[in-house]
């Protein structure tokens, strides 16, 4: 940003605006079309500068130091829905909005930390004023010359409507699917919840039922040796059968967190993780503070779920450690492991299901995650989650 220069009051004169379209966007057209006029054959002063700026497509306006408009371009008539007549000697405030009271100077009208637009570097977000008084977004960009002791401002401004138009709907459309992939996630959590009960309660007690009339049939000495062995090999599959439901039930909903609470479901999952896998993995976790409502109970099982299922699949570690605290009415999860690391692109790829619905998960809480590769070694992820409201026995206020 160029510094604000103290102003002195007097009029530029005329050649301060040949001067001024010359400066920033026509000089570079301008050049260019000199270059052109050269191969050719054509001689340069057939080219009129004033030609190039009142044919571009962008709007161009030629500022005193005083913020008053001493050109305009058609198309910054255009845009602003006047007339070149009307805009130049206009107070620039006319047709910008500034964010500053008393804005004296052009580049009042784009101070710093007013916002940059994305497209460049050089370009500020300001706001425009259509002839109606409507208002409308703009992209612009400014430039100083010095002519005969005063500084006369170039600024290049392109009506950005359309664009907001778009990003609106986009974020729109981002809305409304975050909403239905959080209302999928509660379903889903909720269907789990009914098979687990059925395959429990139902196919459970069946099996249970099963195996206690073998127990009676094993008391009956008259049977024969054969029917014995039979049997003796019917209660073995049986005891499969119940061990693979409950590995089933408790994948789909694990019990521990309806009777007990997300620590003890954490050590459950951690317990069946390093059994499975042989990894060791500590947990590290007060249970007062992991007493947690259904909703984020059930998230945080399910995110460090999901990070121990990609830690044995593709980490390669040989020690994880899940560390979970709560302070200032957040939950600060962290999983971190010594495997390979993971790198940016696998977090990018489209088969990364399970660090999207992970990601999912925390944005559905208003929380945020982070996945880096861990100083030592392995991969880092760590998770803020507000809790406000979502701590059981605590009552909520408002």
């Amino acid at each position: 940003m160029t510094p604000q220069r103290r102003f002195r009051r007097r009029s530029p004169g005329t050649a301060v605006l040949v001067f001024s379209f010359l400066g920033g966007y026509c000089a570079g057209h301008a050049a260019a079309a000199l270059r052109r006029a050269r191969s050719v054959h054509r001689p340069a002063r057939a080219f009129d500068g004033r030609r190039i700026v009142n044919s571009a497509s962008d709007a161009i306006l030629s500022i005193d130091e005083h913020a008053v408009i001493l050109f305009a371009n058609p198309a910054a008539a255009h845009m602003f829905a006047s007339s070149v007549t009307a805009m130049q000697g206009s107070s620039l405030a006319r047709f910008i909005q500034t964010p500053l009271r008393n804005a004296r100077t052009p580049y009042d009208y784009f101070p710093a930390g007013s916002g940059r637009a994305g497209r460049r570097a050089t370009d500020y977000a300001v706001t425009g004023i259509r002839g109606n008084g409507q208002l409308f977004p703009i992209e612009g960009s400014i430039s100083t010359i010095e002519h005969d002791g005063h500084e006369v401002c170039t600024v290049i401004l392109r009506d950005v409507s359309e664009r907001h138009l778009v990003q609106q709907k986009l974020a729109r459309s981002h809305d409304q699917l975050r909403q239905l992939s959080s209302a999928l996630q509660t379903i889903r959590e909720e269907e789990r919840t009914h098979i687990a009960r059925e395959l429990h309660d139902d196919l459970g007690q069946l099996l249970a039922s099963l195996r206690m009339d073998l127990t009676l049939l094993q008391g009956n000495n008259q049977l024969p040796e054969p029917s014995q062995r039979l049997i003796e090999g019917m209660e073995s599959n049986l005891l499969m059968a119940i061990a693979s439901l409950r590995r089933i039930a408790t994948n789909l909903r694990p019990r521990a967190l309806d009777e007990g609470g997300l620590y003890f479901a954490l050590q459950g999952l951690r317990d069946e993780f390093v059994e499975r896998h042989g990894i060791v993995c500590a947990l590290l976790a007060d249970e007062a503070e992991l007493r947690l409502d259904d909703t984020a109970s059930t998230a945080v099982f399910r995110i460090v779920q999901e990070a121990l299922t990609n830690i044995a699949r593709h980490a390669g570690a040989t020690r994880v450690v899940l560390k979970l605290d709560r302070t200032d009415g957040e939950l600060l999860l962290t999983i971190r492991d010594d495997g390979r690391g993971i790198r940016a692109e696998d977090m990018e790829k489209k088969e990364s299901l399970g660090l999207v619905g992970m990601r999912e998960r925390v944005w559905a809480m208003d929380g945020e995650i982070t996945i880096s590769i861990d100083a030592e070694a392995g991969t880092r992820i760590d998770i803020v989650l507000p809790l406000a409201g979502r701590i059981m026995g605590e009552e909520t206020t408002g």
